[in-house]
């Protein structure tokens, strides 16, 4: 038994992509049309609306207006969050942008030397969200019909996230890291004059590398979709939770939205008229969860920082569920 599961660890990864090119090749005709409509969605949709908060975000944290933000809100941020109160542009922009743009911002703040490891983690866990454009524009309104059901869908997932903030202050409250005391002195140096064009070079180099890797994410899971629905994984799955009561339309949306959240999105859509509260409780989960496409776009963001992925991944399967209570009250 040892010497199966030590096989299973050594080579799983290998087995896994020599299956993966495997069903490239045998599907090559589907898989090039959704390898297509992944690179039109984030050349249409992803980089004209992320690109800008990213250069954005990259520009604010060089300035001085993040203290200043810190110096108002510390005295919230601190006993509410266990966060500094610069830490308040990372859910301001992670409200208003969408994914994976708190993550980035979390980032920033982090290697800026404004916030500890632990701090950072903590942020993690409820600054990274679904923008307003979205859940009320492409959710509410194109998907649903509805813009009251976008706006129930937009206050729930902003209170869940906040909710999850205040449970996350007590993640690794008590370990304390050597290195912060001196974050503040070995600080990035501030936008000036002088080095204005160096640094907006910088922001802008950063900038298309991440939006880059958001676009590789978007394509390839598009593809991935495409191989699973090849091979009827996803039906068949959803079939088999349909004989315990869970509509097949539903269950698809939601299999899918693990996966990749705007097409388990588009899934769930279809089943509005026929199951409305369903179908809105699926949704809620779905935008709080955010489907482990952004989860991998956020662990490939912050690896070069080092931070762990656990507490985001705990976070938002807790604001997926929170989301879909706070609908149901809402409703």
């Amino acid at each position: 038994m040892r010497f199966i599961v030590i096989s299973i660890k050594k080579y799983f990864f290998t087995v896994l992509f020599l299956l993966f090119t495997l069903t490239l090749i045998l599907f090559s005709s589907t898989n090039l049309s959704a390898a297509q409509n992944g690179l039109k969605l984030w050349a249409n949709s992803v980089l004209p609306t992320l690109f800008p908060f990213f250069i954005a975000t990259e520009l604010l944290c060089r300035t001085n207006f993040v203290q200043i933000l810190g110096k108002f809100l510390n005295k919230f941020m601190k006993p509410v969050f266990n966060v500094p109160g610069e830490s308040a542009i990372a859910i301001i922009m992670g409200i208003i942008s969408g994914y994976p743009v708190g993550a980035k911002v979390v980032c920033n703040l982090y290697d800026n030397k404004i916030c500890s490891k632990s701090e950072a983690e903590r942020l993690l866990a409820f600054t990274n969200n679904s923008g307003p454009i979205f859940i009320l524009g492409s959710v509410g309104v194109s998907l649903l019909g509805n813009v009251q059901v976008g706006k129930i869908l937009l206050i729930s997932h902003i209170l869940s996230s906040l909710i999850v903030g205040f449970i996350f202050r007590f993640w690794k409250r008590n370990q304390v890291d050597l290195t912060f005391r001196n974050y503040k002195s070995e600080s990035k140096e501030l936008i000036r004059i002088s080095n204005l064009g160096e640094i907006l070079g910088d922001a802008i180099k950063k900038s298309i590398s991440t939006i880059l890797l958001i676009g590789g994410f978007v394509v390839l899971f598009s593809v991935i979709i495409s191989i699973l629905s090849s091979l009827e994984i996803l039906t068949n799955l959803a079939y088999f939770l349909a004989k315990f009561g869970i509509p097949y339309e539903l269950s698809l949306s939601i299999l899918t939205g693990i996966i990749e959240l705007t097409n388990g999105i588009q899934v769930a859509s279809t089943t509005y008229l026929a199951f409305p509260l369903p179908c809105l409780l699926t949704c809620s989960f779905l935008l709080g969860f955010g489907g482990f496409s952004v989860l991998l776009q956020v662990f490939s963001i912050i690896a070069k920082s080092k931070l762990s992925i656990k507490s985001y991944f705990y976070g938002k399967t807790l604001q997926g569920i929170l989301a879909m209570f706070l609908t149901l009250i809402l409703i």
